[in-house]
């Protein structure tokens, strides 16, 4: 699967460079393109001038807004981030146009931190944007959630999470929803610990973009996953999980014996793979609210067993019960099991109904004088009508 990413605001166009690096990455050891475009667009000059592997021309990184912020950000005020994204979404729309390659892309994906200004503000504008104007390709964007000490200390942190996450759902075809605090290290020096965030969440996406852009044939798996599975998967509310494991401490897991009880731990480590994923998605969640999912193994062909694929079926089955589930394999000669999950369409999830309800409880608050409050309400859905919109 190919993608066109737009990184909007700091978090955002981070994480946009994080896609560029899987690019070089993909090219250097598959010989394959994930990412046919990647794109910074900003506020703050700083911002973008802190970027590493998205090309420093004015295409590649995009200043919006400079008549009113002067090229110095939007302060946290993400109806101004939506302001200005709503008056230079052209500039972006003909920066992206003249790529060379954007007819090879399969979707567009726009990321965004939810609780600055630029970011916040623009994501739902410009996915409204690219989606009126690529009217043939699917939409996502990919959110990212604030630390707890952000929530902690500004009201104003609440807000722009709850305004960007409903205005965006309301236009992109899947929301996949990243939350800073789990990745995050208490020792590491900000800088790096920032680094390692971006690379963490980027991470489990780089086996499902290359599985399906694989172009020789031991690379190819007896069952495919390609952009049409995962645009099939991809629908509303959505979170990823990846693990890896070495082959070397899973050795035992692929090794025909004759002992009961060696046969009983070789399924229960099979299991682990995909346990680890579960573990690690990119927000808490229950796959029992699923409607869709997905899972991805890549490991050398050799060790992709009938009995592995069948146990990792069952299980992530049993987790999420509801959901369609589409699978594939990726035969890779790396030395370690890799497991990448998709869970999507779930109709609730309790961080984000978190900022909701917390949003309409702030909202009360300021009109107690007009109105007696509404910040009852804890259904996904049912909460999701008296968020104000950027739109």
């Amino acid at each position: 699967m190919k993608l066109v990413v737009i990184g909007l605001g700091q978090c955002g166009g981070r994480i946009a460079d994080e896609f560029a690096r899987l690019n070089i990455k993909a090219q250097s050891q598959r010989g394959i393109e994930i990412i046919t475009g990647a794109f910074a667009v900003n506020t703050d000059i700083a911002d973008l001038s802190g970027l590493r592997r998205i090309k420093p021309d004015p295409q590649h990184r995009i200043l919006i807004g400079s008549r009113k912020t002067g090229g110095h950000g939007v302060g946290k005020i993400n109806e101004l981030g939506a302001e200005v994204a709503k008056e230079d979404a052209d500039k972006v729309i003909d920066a992206m146009r003249a790529t060379k390659r954007l007819p090879e892309a399969d979707a567009f994906l726009l990321a965004a931190g939810a609780a600055g200004g630029t970011g916040s503000g623009a994501i739902p504008i410009m996915v409204q944007h690219v989606k009126e104007r690529f009217m043939d390709k699917p939409v996502y964007a990919l959110i990212i959630l604030p630390f707890e000490h952000e929530e902690q200390t500004e009201e104003r942190t609440i807000y722009n999470v709850a305004t960007c996450l409903k205005s965006t759902y309301l236009t992109a075809d899947a929301i996949i929803v990243a939350d800073n605090q789990k990745y995050t290290s208490k020792d590491a020096a900000i800088r790096k610990n920032l680094t390692n965030i971006n690379t963490l969440i980027v991470e489990p996406f780089y086996n499902l973009l290359c599985a399906g852009e694989e172009k020789k044939f031991q690379n190819i798996g007896a069952k495919v996953l390609d952009a049409g599975d995962i645009i099939q998967t991809l629908v509303g509310w959505t979170v990823l999980g990846y693990s890896k494991s070495h082959l070397s401490l899973l050795r035992s897991l692929f090794r025909r014996t004759h002992d009961f009880r060696n046969k009983a731990s070789e399924t229960q480590k099979g299991v682990q793979a995909m346990n680890e994923a579960m573990s690690r998605l990119s927000v808490r969640c229950n796959p029992a609210d699923a409607g869709r999912a997905l899972y991805l193994v890549s490991a050398p062909a050799t060790e992709m067993h009938v009995d592995l694929m069948k146990e990792l079926a069952v299980y992530l089955k049993n987790m999420a019960q509801k959901a369609i589930i589409r699978s594939g394999d990726y035969p890779r000669e790396s030395g370690s099991l890799e497991v990448s999950v998709i869970l999507s369409e779930l109709s609730d999830m309790a961080k984000v109904r978190h900022y909701f309800t917390r949003t309409i409880d702030l909202i009360s608050a300021i009109k107690k004088k007009q109105e007696s409050g509404e910040g009852d309400s804890t259904a996904l859905e049912g909460s999701l009508k008296d968020i104000p919109s950027l739109l």
